[in-house]
């Protein structure tokens, strides 16, 4: 496989309804879904729909849900042979109210996810070998995500990291990050300080970069990214367009970025991509149905091509 995925596989239960429920309060729903999602299977799907073979690495529980989101993630192409079904307790969940304003509340019970243990970090290092490019997460615990990072650096994969959610990381896992993506928020609980204006986002970029990691991108939404490699920086400009939902704009970033780097794409042409990604997931709502193939992200290139960094 050119890319393995190590993180969380959720089931999100999404109700509609007029208005955000008060403490106590019983109201009728106008609208029920179930999509699949986890940080970690978004970015599988969007790395396998822009052609990369990926595998991803995680658990389920032994339930519908977890049945459903294992044939979510094949119906795209993604490996799902290294995920563990685990007996006695619920596939990860998302419960999620969305309100006709568009604000949203929602409860996570990590469910299986929190049962990523070595045994899962072992079967990534028996795939490693024949691997590029390693996207991690926080939605499992953060022991195993440093123990998938070591063993990822130490087999010479592309290590790329996504600090989400928001957390602080351990010291240790800096020096074994090739490519650190945290949004707005999540540089700003990593560094301390608010990213108000660009010389606040150049010294968290380079803070970052002082703690051992490769390279930081710092994703700024419609305002582009942020780049940081050691001796190198600047800007990647957005692409345009009309969005209309973003929950899983980091996801398709990420993926793209993964999916064009294992391609042995350049840095900069593989920002693009990601860039371009990104994008276009926030023209459709959902996660894993939002993610584009390779076809709509080239076309978004060659349409604005004054987005290249």
């Amino acid at each position: 496989m050119s890319i393995l995925v190590f993180g969380s596989i959720n089931m999100d239960l999404v109700a509609r309804t007029p208005h955000l429920p008060a403490a106590g309060e019983t109201i009728l729903g106008t609208q029920f879904s179930t999509v699949p999602g986890g940080k970690g299977a978004n970015q599988a799907v969007a790395c396998a729909r822009l052609g990369s073979a990926t595998q991803m690495f995680g658990r389920v529980g032994a339930d519908v849900f977890g049945a459903a989101l294992l044939q979510a993630l094949r119906a795209d192409k993604v490996d799902v042979s290294a995920v563990t079904t685990t007996e006695g307790t619920s596939s990860g969940v998302a419960i999620i109210a969305v309100d006709d304003a568009g604000q949203n509340n929602i409860i996570v019970v990590s469910g299986a996810n929190a049962a990523v243990d070595a045994a899962d970090v072992q079967r990534l290092q028996a795939a490693a070998a024949g691997a590029r490019v390693l996207l991690l997460q926080l939605e499992v615990p953060m022991q195993f995500v440093l123990a998938a990072a070591r063993t990822a650096r130490a087999a010479g994969l592309t290590v790329i990291l996504d600090p989400a959610p928001a957390a602080l990381l351990p010291t240790d896992l800096y020096p074994l990050i090739d490519i650190l993506t945290p949004n707005e928020v999540e540089a700003r609980m990593l560094v301390g300080f608010d990213l108000d204006a660009p010389p606040a986002i150049e010294r968290a970029a380079r803070q970052l970069c002082d703690r051992g990691v490769g390279r930081v991108v710092i994703k700024l939404g419609e305002r582009g990214a942020y780049f940081v490699d050691g001796t190198n920086s600047g800007y990647s400009p957005a692409f345009k367009v009309s969005a209309i939902d973003t929950v899983a704009a980091g996801d398709a970033f990420n993926g793209a970025l993964a999916a064009a780097l294992a391609a042995g794409q350049p840095f900069a042409t593989a920002l693009r991509w990601a860039s371009a990604a990104g994008a276009l997931c926030t023209t459709k709502r959902g996660a894993q149905d939002a993610m584009p193939d390779r076809a709509a992200v080239e076309q978004l290139m060659r349409q604005q091509p004054a987005a290249a960094a």
